[in-house]
């Protein structure tokens, strides 16, 4: 793959030259969203855009109007920013805009059609079933140990990990409306492969002391990143097929990034020994984050990574 092709335009070659970044908004990952926001606004800013920052609001379609900006980069995490509902709104203002569309967005955010999808087309996925809070709360759905989470929330947000021997099932709180998923828990180590422009970029092993929750994927030392991955070269392979795969699956555009499980014990299959856990079709761009980091092991640096998608901002995408 030439990365080299990733590097920024120049300014007589740009599509676009003013750019609202989308920060904050109203999901449980505004403060992550904040950090991606302007990390993405420094970058878009170090290589020539006109940039206004704006932390989306209730008044975001004013905010909106009021920026005059020719397209959108949305830094936005979690629900109502990367589940297809910011995507519509820009759409219906006729603003173009970064990463994947409504459908695919709203899609890649929901747990259970998007493991439908990546079953479709021959991805393994981990048994689950979907409920109510109050069945999850009543009684174990599957034997433990299992995985109880949100089935539309992102960074680990409000997830349980119920283990072997287990007296009792997650109590979660009274008044949840949510849909949740219990899933299988899969040993094994955790893998992680981003896609940018419908070529898979790199493998990732995440390390971290417990599992992989909120604070191991933002907070400083969280977690240790392996790239590439210390993993057989079939096995390298095949998690970035996997990954290609997924991206194209669920119809993503821009960057996704694809998180499997990868259990040596396993007996093969299509993708060796890797079962698909989910899809983020709109990857952190934090310090910490995965997608920049290997972005820049490929030799994509952060600014021509967020200056590429700018330039690949579209609407009705």
């Amino acid at each position: 793959m030439d990365w080299t092709k990733y590097a920024p335009l120049p300014l007589s070659e740009r599509k676009f030259r003013r750019v609202a970044v989308l920060k904050g908004g109203l999901s449980a990952e505004r403060e992550v969203s904040l950090v991606s926001g302007a990390q993405c606004a420094a970058a878009l800013r170090a290589v020539g855009y006109d940039v206004v920052e704006i932390d989306a609001g209730r008044d975001l379609p004013a905010q909106l109007s009021q920026a005059a900006a020719d397209a959108v980069f949305n830094a936005l995490h979690g629900n109502f920013g990367e589940d297809g509902v910011v995507q519509g709104l820009l759409e219906w203002m006729g603003l173009p805009y970064t990463h994947s569309g409504v459908q695919s967005s709203a899609i890649a955010m929901d747990k259970h059609r998007s493991k439908a999808l990546f079953s479709a087309a021959g991805l393994p996925v981990a048994e689950h079933i979907v409920a109510s809070a109050a069945d999850v709360s009543a009684s174990h759905l599957l034997e433990p140990p299992y995985v109880a989470k949100p089935v539309a929330e992102g960074s680990s947000v409000d997830v349980y990990i119920i283990a072997e021997g287990a007296n009792s099932p997650p109590q979660l709180a009274e008044g949840d409306h949510r849909s949740w998923m219990v899933e299988r828990y899969l040993k094994g180590r955790e893998l992680t492969v981003s896609v940018l422009d419908d070529a898979p970029v790199a493998v990732t092993e995440i390390i971290s002391p417990g599992w992989y929750d909120y604070a191991a994927k933002y907070a400083a030392g969280g977690s240790r990143h392996i790239l590439p991955a210390d993993i057989p070269a079939e096995a390298t392979e095949a998690a970035l097929q996997a990954a290609a795969l997924a991206h194209k699956a669920l119809g993503c555009r821009g960057l996704s990034r694809s998180d499997f499980r990868y259990d040596e014990s396993a007996s093969d299959a299509a993708y060796g020994k890797l079962t698909i856990l989910e899809l983020n079709s709109q990857p952190g761009m934090t310090p910490t984050s995965l997608s920049p980091e290997q972005a820049q092991h490929v030799g994509v640096s952060f600014e021509a990574l967020v200056a590429w998608l700018v330039e690949d901002a579209s609407v009705g995408r």
